[in-house]
């Protein structure tokens, strides 16, 4: 009889179990219920965990899907000529081994960010890719690197950018947060194309220690930001659309252009900063 009253009503606590079947007995006179109207709540648990009650009265719940807020978009940004949509990756400079090939020593990682539509680049170097690092980075260069405003921000799907902090980062600056799909190379290609035309042909592929991540963004942000907005060039492609509707992007001599140059040749520049 306990375990059919707990299995209508949902297996409620001790004392509402007890007092239904109270009123079963007293206000409806069902005589069924005149043991279980007047034991105690102690011992209404312990019928409880018995073989009989168990067999009788089980129940079966599926697992629950944890249903996490998603963060970011996956899909390519859609800059449409505006500048402050940027892509970001990192690069691994390797990690060292010491004399006895035993513990290796961590090598720094550069954070490599370059605006979609000006090709504008900053490269930063933190010694890992840990919250207490990348986070004060991704801000400096957000709030502070780009002469422009920022309007969103593009990123492989690596757990050091999609994680809750950026989520909550990118909201309080009102930046748009998208991801890379699945089976689209494409959507973060130019980044990574700078990571080899800029980051390793400034340092590398030799393994360089964390004590020298501060040198290093001495150095970005002294001289290499210098050089690869305001003289270094880069080539913008024309899109055209062929008879079969395929996007045909054609490099022209003539369309080789700094980022700066780039930058003031874009309608309404001014309005940007």
């Amino acid at each position: 009889m306990l375990a059919e009253t707990d299995r209508l009503h949902e297996t409620l606590s001790g004392p509402a179990i007890r007092h239904i079947c109270r009123r079963q007995l007293q206000e409806f006179g069902d005589e069924c219920y005149r043991r279980l109207a007047g034991i105690s709540v102690g011992h209404l648990y312990r019928l409880r965990r018995t073989a009989t009650y168990r067999r009788l009265n089980r129940r079966f719940q599926s697992t629950q899907a944890i249903k996490a807020p998603a963060i970011g978009e996956r899909r390519r940004p859609q800059p449409d000529g505006q500048p402050g949509f940027l892509r970001i990756d990192t690069v691994h400079q390797g990690d060292l081994r010491d004399l006895w090939d035993c513990e290796p020593i961590k090598g720094v990682y550069c954070l490599n960010v370059v605006d979609a539509v000006t090709q504008w680049e900053s490269v930063m170097a933190v010694p890992a890719l840990t919250r207490q690092f990348v986070q004060p980075v991704l801000r400096r260069v957000l709030e502070q690197t780009f002469p422009f405003g920022i309007l969103g921000l593009h990123a492989d799907n690596g757990s050091e950018f999609v994680n809750h902090a950026t989520a909550g980062l990118l909201q309080e600056l009102q930046v748009e947060f998208t991801r890379s799909r699945a089976r689209h190379s494409t959507d973060n290609g130019l980044v990574e194309s700078k990571n080899a035309a800029v980051v390793r042909k400034q340092f590398g592929y030799g393994p360089i220690p964390v004590g020298f991540y501060e040198d290093i963004n001495g150095f970005t942000a002294g001289v290499l930001a210098e050089h690869l907005n305001f003289h270094r060039p880069c080539w913008f492609p024309r899109e055209t659309t062929d008879a079969r509707g395929r996007v045909v992007r054609r490099y022209s001599p003539q369309d080789l252009m700094t980022p700066y140059e780039k930058f003031r040749s874009l309608p309404d520049a001014a309005s940007f900063l």
